[in-house]
């Protein structure tokens, strides 16, 4: 009975044996009778690579200039087109002004009233009154001469007795009186009015100056002329046609100095530094690609529709009046550029837990290489080691299989 159960025994063994046998010889045929792997390669090779980012802008002008009704009117006439360029000083159009004329005689009048009453209060009166007041203080020193001349002459009629002592005192009793008129006409005179009523008149003198200058003003924008030579890109009005008190008129702009208005999101913000290259697309002039570099860095971050962005100021450097204010573009500004580094296409690159490799063909096999990367952009990144020029990498198979260490190879043109 122990010799049947050892016999079942080695038994088992021989058949684990067999089949483990088997299974390693299968493999072995598999791996001398597989396929190859169908892949795309690339080389890695020295090149200058940039980094980029790209978002949208309006253009605006540089030097621009907007009119506005200075007061409600009618628009007299119309001396330009929009896309009309101008001359410094050209008459561009001019508003009805009659009641902005009629305003400033008004005002005008105010003003003068204003001058009389400070001059008046300055001076102590108008010329009546003062006229008045003087020969008042005349008609004063005179009664005190003559009441000063009626005691004199009642104290030596009182030697003689010839007066009474009642009669020379109810003299001095009218030459107190005279006297005491007479000083308080003199302080009227010379302090009529006080430093409070002094600074009333000049404040109306100032507020009547300044509303003579504001109703001047109007009339003077009635005419609106060309401030600097330009391009009038904006004119909403047309003639007879009557505008509101500050709305827009005209825009007038030099359409060789304009900038962007980039909106960067903020993760971005980062990268970015004055003098940095920019190119503008515009969707209106696909052909056509303007230059410029980053003039202004953001220095808050602002929410733009459902983005927080930062504002980035572009000037153009290239300006040639085809590209009009107020415009929706896309700007890609370059945020790094090196020269000569080692570089592969994005596409050969994998990274597995933090870590980045590279499969590289070797004598017809895949070969798991791990790299150390350095800057990259949408389509290529820089390889600081692991790999030298020349070295071939694997992009992918074109038959989806994945890819795999050691695996044999074969390269698809």
């Amino acid at each position: 009975m122990a010799r049947a159960k050892a016999r079942r025994i080695n038994t088992a063994w021989i058949w684990l044996i067999s089949a483990v046998a088997i299974l390693i010889i299968f493999y072995a045929v598999h791996l001398a009778t597989r396929s190859h792997l169908p892949i795309l390669t690339a080389v890695a090779s020295r090149n200058n690579l940039e980094t980029q980012t790209s978002t949208n802008g309006k253009v605006e002008p540089q030097v621009n200039f907007e009119a506005h009704a200075p007061f409600p009117g009618v628009i007299k006439t119309l001396y330009v087109h929009e896309g009309e360029q101008v001359a410094k000083g050209k008459l561009l159009l001019s508003m009805d002004d009659t009641d902005a004329r009629s305003r400033v005689a008004t005002a005008l009048a105010a003003l003068r009233t204003a001058e009389v009453g400070y001059q008046s209060t300055v001076q102590g009166g108008t010329q009546e009154e003062r006229l008045s007041l003087n020969g008042d203080l005349e008609k004063a020193r005179i009664d005190r001469d003559q009441a000063q001349q009626d005691v004199q002459a009642l104290q030596k009629l009182q030697l003689t007795g010839a007066a009474s002592a009642s009669e020379v005192n109810a003299a001095k009793e009218r030459l107190a009186a005279d006297n005491s008129s007479l000083q308080v006409l003199q302080q009227r005179k010379s302090n009529r009015y006080d430093p409070a009523d002094l600074a009333r008149a000049k404040a109306s003198l100032d507020d009547a100056q300044a509303a003579y200058a504001a109703a001047q003003e109007q009339v003077n924008q009635a005419n609106v002329r060309a401030p600097f030579a330009g391009t009038v890109y904006s004119l909403p009005v047309s003639g007879t046609e009557f505008a509101q008190q500050g709305s827009l008129l005209l825009s007038l702009a030099d359409l060789a100095k304009l900038q962007v208005r980039a909106y960067f999101d903020e993760p971005e913000i980062g990268r970015l530094k004055v003098g940095q290259p920019i190119v503008i697309h515009w969707d209106a002039r696909p052909t056509r690609v303007w230059h410029g570099h980053v003039l202004r860095v953001p220095s808050t971050i602002i929410t733009y529709g459902t983005r927080n962005v930062g504002e980035v100021l572009v000037s153009i450097d290239d300006a040639d009046g085809l590209l009009l204010p107020n415009t929706n573009v896309r700007v890609t500004v370059t945020v790094a550029s090196l020269a000569d580094v080692l570089t592969i296409p994005r596409e050969a690159l994998h990274i597995e837990q933090g870590s980045t490799y590279v499969y590289r063909i070797d004598n017809g096999k895949l070969n798991r290489i791990p790299v150390n990367v350095g800057t990259l952009n949408l389509t290529e990144v820089q390889i600081t080691s692991g790999l030298k020029e020349g070295d071939i990498v694997a992009l992918s198979t074109t038959n989806g299989q994945p890819l795999g260490d050691g695996l044999p190879v074969e390269v698809v043109k």
